[in-house]
């Protein structure tokens, strides 16, 4: 991330000074954090300088990594999937995000881990989608329910909730349309989809799970706030790290709405993901300085 080198350089320098805390703030704003995650942050570092004495930059650096690591901890209590219950996953992003890609790597991790998976092509508005869906369902051997391009993507999800109870499956992925969030019809059809699976999920625990481009900046803020409003997001899957400390945009979700991030995807292929470590992100925002 540019923040890193800027952010030792000033974490090196030889006293806590006004200067100090305006460029701190700077780089922070300015690396995707988000202004009132940035003030948020400053002010509860202020208060930690202020409170234990502190005189050293460096020490500040100890501190912030730790405060980043509890901002971005997972609070919420929701397991992301569930053992031991039927879970159907709601995905929902804008168009190239990972959205489909994502999709691939839960499926694959899921298998591993022994659940009956199916998809559902529920991104009716781009043929391409559903081709996606389907070559990835055959990839990786799963079942995937669709339907033409141009039909009812709620007629998507619910046949496929359908299937997915009387096949006995215990993880429904649906995917739905990369819709821009500014684009009111398709949030609204979003929400219709929304919808159909809370009525018609009986037996199964729901899931919205959010896609963001870890890459996207204050887009990103303005899309999980949009989706989030609109049908309730449970946790983000933040893609495109690729093995990289990217995604300053992490802490502006989690800190403006308490959004855990959830997964990460770190590269192309359906098993480059990992659950989200709040320790090890902080870590690699904030690494120890290279003696």
């Amino acid at each position: 991330m540019a923040w890193r080198g800027r952010l030792s350089a000033l974490f090196g320098r030889s006293n806590i000074d006004d200067d100090f805390w305006d460029e701190l703030e700077e780089a922070l704003v300015i690396s995707d954090v988000g202004v009132n995650t940035t003030l948020s942050l400053i002010d509860q570092l202020r208060d930690t300088v202020n409170d234990e004495s502190l005189k050293a930059p460096e020490q500040v650096r100890v501190r912030m990594r730790s405060l980043i690591a509890e901002m971005l901890t997972d609070s919420s209590g929701v397991d992301p999937i569930p053992e031991n219950e039927p879970v159907v996953v709601l995905v929902v992003g804008v168009n190239g995000a990972g959205k489909t890609t994502s999709i691939a790597k839960l499926v694959d991790v899921a298998k591993e881990e022994g659940h009956n998976v199916m998809l559902a092509a529920a991104d009716t508005f781009r043929a391409g989608a559903i081709e996606q869906i389907k070559i990835w369902g055959d990839r990786l051997g799963v079942p995937v329910i669709a339907q033409n391009a141009g039909s009812d993507p709620g007629a998507v999800a619910f046949d496929a909730l359908n299937a997915a109870r009387a096949r006995g499956v215990d993880l429904l992925i649906i995917d739905t349309a990369g819709r821009l969030h500014t684009t009111h019809n398709l949030m609204e059809e979003l929400r219709k989809v929304h919808g159909i699976v809370q009525k018609n999920g009986t037996g199964f625990t729901e899931r919205v799970l959010l896609v963001i481009d870890g890459t996207t900046g204050q887009n990103g803020l303005m899309q999980a706030k949009s989706f989030t409003e609109s049908v309730q997001c449970n946790g983000v899957f933040l893609t495109k790290l690729d093995g990289t400390a990217k995604g300053g945009v992490a802490l502006a979700i989690a800190g403006e709405l308490k959004l855990p991030i959830w997964f990460i995807g770190t590269g192309e292929k359906s098993s480059d993901m990992s659950a989200f470590d709040a320790e090890a992100f902080a870590g690699a925002l904030l690494p120890d300085p290279v003696s």
